[in-house]
């Protein structure tokens, strides 16, 4: 999450956080729908292209992500012949695992090399597949790639603030059941105001504060107070043990008022978030792996290395233009339609004919600013010290959040956290810095939260995504505005030429609007294509 304010001024994604704490995260996730940040998924199972093109009819798709890589899928199983140009040496796009053993040079120059060891990785762009993305599970499902759980909500992970509780970072089921006990017994007492007379019968008022004390973990005086009830929900502070002096110690829970005045109650309701609710996935090994699947089906089909520089269309074909990075050649490729999958940010520098309506859409949608830094430790100390198996910490440090591997556990050995995931403000600070700059800032800070850092901390990598080349953002930023302006216009066929990607979704930012965006494309290229051709056969 980002920092909770901006100049002063409350934040969109804190305010976001601030509705699903109070309201739960349905509300939540309406208000997304309003700021034009997220939307329903409508996956109803594998597309079905009805009809068949002509025998030759081929489509360029340019952009080997996920949005491509579904699109040239789905139509090279309906009968087209399929091409696909990638800027890269590899499929995937944003859908990217840095290995231990890895390099990337990010635009400038500057390179790392990753020095985890082999089994050890850092998702720099998507990292959690959501229950509710259907479309990506289905995919992955069909082309067998295997998930594993990963681990979003974890009691025993940390909210922090550097200017309360002395800068010690409190244990979330700490926060979360003072916080919810304490709300827990004013509200109770508000029952006995008689101010719920009207909504609420006596018995529905008794059966409510049988709910709060449940809820609350208040005592018998409708009190949350340091006891067995109130450490049955926080934890004590001495555990039951066996045998001799076994008793639990009961722990003293934190002042209502030290918990407001913290603000680390903002990011207790990140877990009920409709986005973030459990239960979420990885990808065994890396999220990477959905894209390799994906590539192994489609195998013979890509040419890599092609940056392009032009698309050109006609009455009858389009011709896109691109320089292999490799042997530095002018080449082209020919085909009757076009699915563009390429980032807007990318894609309004190239040489485009295209409607006026399209470029201007292309050029009203901006890239969010996000750092992502993988730190790679001696030992999984949150474990082995600290109890904490998978989950996110969250901060009002700059870093804003650390998380857990949520493979591996047990295991022993070494470990990578994400040590630091930032958007807004500190993101384009530290997008500024060096890779080692970040690195080495993401240590000092998560030395506050976790002071080992100084000792195990053996290696890390830092991405940018305003200075990955293949990109130049991290994801397309629509407001209200500019959807009610430019969006129809972004996804509308233009020509010999339609759009694909998280940029034209409602659920930008996450891979399933780019899966959901090229079924939706595709459909609506090949009813065109169908249609036309049996326009054409009446006609004769």
């Amino acid at each position: 999450m980002s920092q909770v304010s901006q100049g002063g001024r409350l934040t969109r994604r804190h305010f976001l956080t601030m509705v699903g704490y109070a309201a739960g995260g349905a509300a939540m996730y309406q208000a997304m729908m309003r700021l034009g940040h997220a939307a329903e998924g409508s996956y109803d199972g594998p597309i079905r292209l009805e009809g068949k093109p002509r025998p030759g009819t081929s489509v360029v798709i340019l952009g080997a992500g996920l949005a491509g890589m579904v699109a040239a899928l789905e139509l090279r199983n309906a009968g087209y012949q399929v091409k696909i140009l990638e800027y890269r040496h590899k499929v995937g796009g944003r859908n990217w695992t840095l290995h231990g053993g890895d390099s990337y040079t990010e635009l400038g120059g500057a390179r790392q090399d990753v020095k985890f060891d082999k089994d050890q990785y850092i998702n720099p762009g998507p990292w959690r597949i959501p229950f509710h993305h259907r479309a990506l599970l289905d995919y992955c499902k069909r082309l067998k790639v295997k998930l594993e759980p990963f681990i979003q909500y974890n009691y025993n992970a940390y909210l922090h603030s550097k200017d309360h509780f002395n800068g010690k970072p409190q244990r979330f089921r700490h926060i979360h059941a003072d916080f919810q006990g304490q709300v827990s017994e004013l509200l109770s007492k508000a029952i006995h105001t008689h101010l719920l007379d009207a909504p609420l019968s006596t018995e529905d008022q008794e059966k409510l504060l049988e709910a709060l004390r449940s809820w609350g973990a208040l005592d018998k005086n409708m009190a949350y107070v340091k006891g067995h009830t109130s450490s049955e929900v926080r934890g004590f502070e001495r555990d039951p043990g066996g045998g001799l002096h076994a008793q639990p110690e009961f722990s003293e829970p934190l002042k209502l008022a030290d918990i407001v005045r913290s603000s680390v109650w903002h990011n207790m309701g990140i877990h009920d978030l409709y986005e973030f609710q459990q239960t979420m996935f990885q990808p065994v090994g890396g999220m990477d792996q959905i894209g390799a699947a994906f590539g192994n089906e489609l195998e013979g089909l890509f040419t890599f290395n092609a940056k392009v520089t032009a698309i050109k269309q006609n009455d009858g074909k389009v011709t896109v233009g691109y320089k292999d990075q490799i042997t530095g050649r002018e080449h082209t490729e020919m085909a009757d339609w076009c699915v563009c999958t390429i980032p807007l940010s990318i894609l309004s520098q190239i040489d485009l004919d295209a409607s006026k309506a399209l470029h201007a859409a292309i050029d009203a949608v901006p890239y969010a600013p996000s750092v992502k830094v993988g730190l790679q430790f001696k030992r999984r100390f949150w474990e082995d010290d600290e109890a904490i198996y998978g989950g996110i910490s969250y901060t009002d440090l700059p870093i804003t959040q650390i998380s857990y591997p949520s493979a591996g556990m047990m295991a022993g050995g070494k470990g990578v956290l994400l040590g630091g995931y930032m958007f807004g403000p500190s993101a384009v600070e530290w997008t500024s810095l060096s890779p080692e700059d970040r690195i080495r800032k993401a240590v000092e800070y998560g030395a506050q939260i976790h002071p080992q850092y100084k000792d195990e901390f053996e290696s890390g990598v830092a991405v940018a995504w305003h200075r990955v080349p293949w990109t130049l953002g991290c994801y397309g930023m629509w407001t209200d505005q500019t959807r009610a302006a430019h969006y129809e216009n972004l996804c509308q066929i233009d020509g010999r030429l339609v759009l694909a990607g998280e940029h034209a979704s409602y659920v930008n930012a996450w891979q399933e609007g780019a899966v959901l965006s090229a079924l939706n494309a595709i459909t609506r290229l090949h009813s065109r294509i169908v249609g036309e051709q049996h326009a054409d056969s009446q006609g004769g």
